[in-house]
C-alpha cells in the first residue's frame, strides 16, 4: 500500500496520546488470519481481535465479497419511512441468536448509539405505561458503555468523565465488582454477590418507582475484565424484578461467542430486558451497532402510539446501512458453518491456563479471565496509567497487540486461534513482562 500522507498532524486521533504516537507512529497496513502488517512490514499478532471485533479473524473474501455485491445492487436506502429487505433478514438471524423473548431489534452503527438507543428506549416505555416519573438510571463504578452523551454519564471511568462535566442527571452508580480477595481468580469468583444488594439500596434511597433501567457489562471489559461474582447477576434481575426496573446487558464485547455461547447472557443463565451489542455483529468489516428487545417493550411503545403515526422518535442516518447488513448476514454465516462459537469455547480452558501462567511474573498484580477473554494488571509506575501505555509499545516492538485500559492489559484473540497461536501470544507477553521493574 502506497503511503501518500507527508504528515500525520490533520489527524485527531481517537483515545491515543497524539503527540506521543505523531513522533513515533505504529501503522497497520495489512490484516490476514490473526496477523497484522505494519507500515515496516512486521508481522505481529492481533491478539485482542482488533478492539474484540474480528472473532473470526481479518480478510475474510465472504464478507468483503458479500458488500462489495451489496453497494453494487443497492449502495443506500433512507431508513425512515423506506427500508430494504436484508435488514429484516439480518434482524431475524440476530433473534435467533437472543435468549428468550429479545426478539425485536433496533440498528445503529456503534456500541455507544446503541447504549443511547437503550436508554431512549427505556424513557420511551416507561413513558408508554404512564410512569414517566422513573428517570434514573443506574450503572457501575469502572463501566465503559461507550462515549455518546448517555454512555458517558453510565461510565464510571473516571478518566472519560472528567473533562465532561455532568452530561446527564439522575445516573446513580454501584461499586464496581472487583475484590482483593478474588485476585488470580479464574473464571467467576465465589465471593461478591453480596455488591449487587447495591442496587437494592439506590430503591431504598430514592424509590425503586423511580428508575427506569439498570446498565451493566455481564463482563466488564475495557476497565481490564471483571468477571461477575457467581450469584451477583442473577441478583440484580431479582431487584429489577421487584421494583420494576428494565436490566440492561451491554452485550458489546461479550455478544457473539467470546463467552462460549452467542451472549453473555447465556453463558451465565440471566435474561436481561435488553441488550445492546456492536464489533463481532459484523466482524468488524462495516460499523454496526444494535439493540435488541423483549416483545412486552417493543409492543408497549408500539401499541402506544396512533395509528400510522411513528411510534419511537429515534433513529441514525445510517441505521440498518444495507452494506453492514450484508457484512452481518456473511458474519453470522461464517460463524455457524465453521462453529466458531464452539471452537472459542473448546478454546478456553486452554487459553485460560497460559494467561493465568502470567501470574508468577513479578510485575502482575492481576489476571481475570472467562471464556476467551482476559485481562491482567500490571504495576503502575509513577503515572496511573503510564506503565500501561508502555508497555503497549513494547508487546506492539515484540510483534503482539493488545488493548491495554490504564494499567489493565487485555487478551482476547480471534475464535480461530489455535492453542499454539495462545502459547506464542503469551510467551511474548511474559518475555516484555519479565523486563519489568
Amino acid at each position: 500500500m502506497e503511503l501518500k500522507a507527508n504528515t500525520l498532524e490533520p489527524h485527531w486521533m481517537p483515545f491515543t496520546a497524539n503527540r506521543d504516537f505523531k513522533a513515533d507512529p505504529r501503522l497497520i497496513v495489512k490484516a490476514e488470519g490473526i496477523h497484522l502488517w505494519n507500515h515496516k512490514g512486521e508481522r505481529l499478532i492481533d491478539a485482542s481481535s482488533g478492539l474484540f471485533c474480528c472473532a473470526a479473524g481479518h480478510g475474510r473474501t465472504e464478507i468483503a465479497e458479500a458488500v462489495h455485491q451489496q453497494l453494487l445492487e443497492l449502495d443506500f436506502s433512507a431508513p425512515f419511512q423506506l427500508s430494504h429487505p436484508w435488514v429484516f433478514e439480518l434482524s431475524q438471524r440476530v433473534a435467533q441468536l437472543t435468549p428468550d423473548d429479545l426478539n425485536h431489534i433496533f440498528f445503529g452503527n456503534s456500541g455507544s448509539e446503541a447504549i443511547d438507543t437503550a436508554l431512549k428506549i427505556a424513557m420511551a416505555y416507561h413513558r408508554a405505561r404512564d410512569e414517566g416519573h422513573r428517570t434514573r438510571f443506574v450503572s457501575r463504578e469502572r463501566a465503559y458503555h461507550g462515549v455518546n452523551i448517555g454512555g458517558t454519564s453510565l461510565s464510571g471511568l473516571m478518566k472519560n468523565r472528567e473533562v465532561f462535566g455532568q452530561v446527564m442527571p439522575g445516573i446513580v452508580h454501584m461499586r464496581h465488582t472487583w475484590l482483593e480477595e478474588n485476585k488470580f481468580k479464574k473464571g467467576q469468583p465465589d465471593t461478591g454477590a453480596a455488591l449487587a444488594e447495591d442496587l437494592q439500596r439506590i430503591c431504598d434511597l430514592y424509590g425503586g418507582s423511580t428508575i427506569s433501567a439498570c446498565f451493566v457489562e455481564p463482563i466488564a471489559g475495557s476497565t481490564g475484565i471483571l468477571v461477575p461474582p457467581v450469584g451477583y447477576l442473577e441478583r440484580l434481575r431479582e431487584i429489577c424484578d421487584a421494583h420494576g426496573i428494565l436490566l440492561v446487558f451491554d452485550e458489546v464485547i461479550c455478544g457473539f461467542g467470546r463467552t462460549g455461547k452467542a451472549f453473555g447472557a447465556q453463558s451465565f443463565g440471566v435474561t436481561p430486558d435488553m441488550m445492546t451489542m456492536a464489533k463481532a455483529i459484523t466482524n468488524g468489516v462495516q460499523p454496526m451497532g444494535a439493540v435488541a428487545v423483549k416483545d412486552e417493550i417493543y409492543e408497549t411503545v408500539v401499541n402506544a402510539a396512533p395509528d400510522a403515526m411513528i411510534e419511537f422518535f429515534h433513529g441514525y442516518t445510517y441505521s440498518g446501512h444495507p452494506a453492514a447488513c450484508a457484512a452481518g448476514l456473511a458474519t453470522l454465516d461464517i460463524y455457524e458453518k465453521e462453529n466458531l462459537f464452539d471452537k472459542a469455547a473448546a478454546l478456553s480452558e486452554p487459553f485460560l491456563e497460559h494467561v493465568f501462567a502470567l501470574q508468577d511474573l513479578d510485575v502482575v498484580t492481576d489476571v481475570r479471565g472467562y471464556g476467551l477473554i482476559a485481562g491482567f494488571d500490571v504495576k503502575p509506575s509513577t503515572i496511573a496509567g503510564g506503565r500501561g501505555i508502555d508497555v503497549q509499545k513494547k508487546l506492539y516492538n515484540a510483534g503482539v497487540h493488545i488493548k491495554f485500559t490504564g494499567d489493565s492489559g487485555i487478551i482476547a484473540p480471534p475464535f480461530i486461534a489455535t492453542e499454539k497461536d495462545v502459547e506464542e501470544i503469551c510467551g511474548i507477553v511474559r518475555d516484555v513482562l519479565g523486563k519489568e521493574k
